[in-house]
């Protein structure tokens, strides 16, 4: 028998619970695997499910209709073994699991041992971890199946398995597998997107196959699947030691397949290798446009509806709207592109796409300077949206005239600063909701992950929003992101936001407003996140460790962190959803905890001031 197998994984733009959808894009895999004569295809981590189905996986239903819809799938594996991901109820507990097929026949039901319960993932609470070395018998339509921590062999490759999670343990099934002399592994996956985390991934490809002595096969999900996590779509494949191929990521397509003819008896084997993106600025300039595209298909909006301010957030949100677009017509081609979104035939040109389905508004104050208002208008003509200009100064007076009626009083700058900053941002979330409504459109919202942290944002206007797409990304990146896409990619009209100094413009002009003079600078702010938010130090601990990087100001700058971050917690619970980016965000219903009512750090705090 000759060991020289064609070996691949698929991954697949799947959607929580939307068995129609997920089985077409299973189906379509499968198809394309036989059609370039594959003996083996991995398909990615409960795809039949979907990934993302929280607290869905604890019914009981899900997993027998799961069960259920794998029985369409078993009859299409003619001359193919797969592997397809789902839950499994098996003695009244729930497992993660894959089902292996081979020719048309169940082979048995392998179940993750290592459950992930750290950052945005609490796997745990849906799922029971599997014991190792337990193999059992599981009725499926009348046939006994084995169900555990099982490997078959497949055309005379002995092959086991990880699922995820499973493999970024130091316990892991790899371990026992090599003992047992597997030739092949197959790990399905279900692994969030983060900034650089794609490099982490590919070495632990390659290292666990020279490890383990054996190739080593993984396949993860791709795009937003359930709103909140990117999945890239990596398909890696080592062979002892050396990548033999690798797919290019972020993909528009439903599914993607890559595949190597591997042999087994020696060191040969065919190469897949795409070029990727390995920067942060190139992944977030491919990341965020996926997830927006997806995001607008499910959620089934016809499009976005963002108030251009003409600074760094809006301008780049903005941006990755018109990069959305440019991206999946190369890839699709115009007629899938607008088969996808639903678009009109008539559409058959970037900038009238771009005209529907972004709507901007310039929405000023007597505060607001001509500068921001030209970089407003400039980026919205050199990317296409169709561009609106308002002022809400006298929504901003009726307000004022109304509380100063009711108190007795005149408000004033001195005595109410606050008041009249959050006035401003407040009066414009009615009317840019409007624009929304009147044209069913997803509102989005221009919150950062650093004014997240301190609270430097005005709940209810510049929060007010459907989808918050870079409340996970620092504002230091996002500024150092724009300067990159100005020069590195092209858009030039960006040059008019990059010579602005970041300001609310809430305060009149003579008062000199910058975000900066509010806060701290931006790299400080972001070196004292990282340590207090990601690392979990105490204010001293972070004093000591920054000390010699940054003046006398560093005290002050801590203080302010830690007190603003403990008061605005209520803040953080109410931002919109936003997508994980980065190693770690603060988004209260994924990656960061926090009480809403807490001490401040009063002691921690007190600490600091005697050193």
């Amino acid at each position: 028998m000759s060991r020289i197998l064609r070996i691949g994984g698929a991954c697949l733009n799947q959607i929580p619970m939307d068995w129609a959808h997920n089985i077409a894009n299973i189906t379509s895999a499968i198809a394309e695997a036989k059609a370039n004569k594959l003996a083996i295809l991995c398909l990615p981590e409960l795809a039949l499910t979907g990934y993302g189905c929280e607290d869905m996986f604890i019914s009981q239903w899900l997993c027998k209709t799961a069960l259920n819809k794998l029985t369409q799938i078993v009859p299409l594996t003619e001359g193919l073994m797969t592997c397809i991901g789902l839950p499994v109820v098996f003695e009244k507990k729930t497992y993660n699991c894959i089902a292996i097929i081979q020719d048309r026949e169940l082979k048995g039901i392998y179940a993750k041992h290592n459950l992930a319960n750290d950052g945005v993932h609490y796997e745990p609470r849906w799922f029971y971890s599997w014991p190792y070395g337990d193999i059992k018998k599981i009725n499926i339509e009348g046939n006994l199946i084995d169900i555990g921590d099982i490997s078959i062999t497949i055309q005379g490759i002995r092959t086991g398995f990880e699922i995820c999670e499973d493999a970024w343990r130091e316990d892991r099934p790899a371990v026992n597998l090599a003992k047992k002399g597997i030739e092949l592994i197959l790990n399905p996956s279900a692994s969030h997107f983060a900034f650089g985390k794609e490099t982490y991934r590919e070495n632990l490809v390659i290292n666990s196959s020279k490890q383990f002595n054996c190739v080593y096969l993984y396949t993860n999900l791709l795009g937003n699947e359930a709103g909140r996590m990117i999945y890239d779509g990596d398909i890696i494949i080592a062979k002892k030691g050396k990548l033999i191929g690798h797919n290019r990521r972020f993909s528009f397509q439903l599914h993607n397949l890559l595949y190597c003819d591997v042999n087994f008896d020696d060191h040969t084997s065919s190469q897949s290798l795409k070029e990727d993106y390995s920067t942060k600025f190139e992944e977030m300039s491919h990341a965020l446009p996926l997830a927006l595209f997806d995001y607008l298909i499910k959620s089934k909006n016809k499009g976005f509806v963002l108030s251009l301010s003409g600074g760094a957030d809006s301008s780049t949100i903005a941006l990755m709207v018109r990069r959305m677009v440019s991206l999946a017509i190369d890839e699709l081609g115009i007629v899938a592109f607008r088969n996808r979104l639903k678009l009109p035939d008539h559409l058959t040109e970037i900038n009238q796409i771009m005209a529907q389905l972004l709507i901007t508004a310039y929405q000023g104050t007597v505060n607001s300077s001509h500068e921001t208002a030209e970089s407003a208008k400039k980026l919205a003509k050199a990317i296409g949206s169709t561009h609106y200009e308002w002022h809400v100064d006298d929504q901003i007076a009726g307000y004022c005239h109304t509380i100063e009626n009711a108190i007795g009083r005149k408000l004033n700058w001195e005595q109410d600063d606050i008041t009249l900053q959050n006035i401003q941002a407040r009066s414009r979330s009615p009317i840019i909701w409007m624009l929304a409504n009147i044209h069913h459109h997803l509102l989005l919202t221009t919150s950062n992950r650093s004014e997240g942290d301190v609270g430097y944002a005005t709940m209810d206007g510049d929060t007010s929003g459907s989808i918050a797409p870079i409340a996970a990304i620092d504002k230091d990146f996002i500024i150092q992101w724009l300067k990159y896409a100005e020069e590195s990619l092209g858009y030039s009209a960006l040059k008019y936001v990059n010579r602005l100094t970041p300001t609310a413009e809430l305060r009149p002009s003579d008062r000199c407003q910058t975000d900066e003079e509010d806060l701290m600078p931006y790299d400080a702010l972001v070196a004292i996140e990282i340590l207090a938010i990601q690392e979990k130090y105490a204010p001293i601990e972070i004093y000591d460790k920054l000390k010699l990087l940054y003046p006398e100001e560093l005290k002050l700058w801590i203080k302010k962190f830690f007190k603003l971050w403990a008061i605005n917690q209520w803040k953080r619970e109410r931002i919109a959803p936003s997508f994980h980016m980065d190693a770690f965000n603060v988004d209260p219903r994924t990656w960061c905890r926090f009480p809403i009512l807490s001490s401040g750090f009063e002691e921690e705090l007190e600490q600091l001031d005697r050193v």
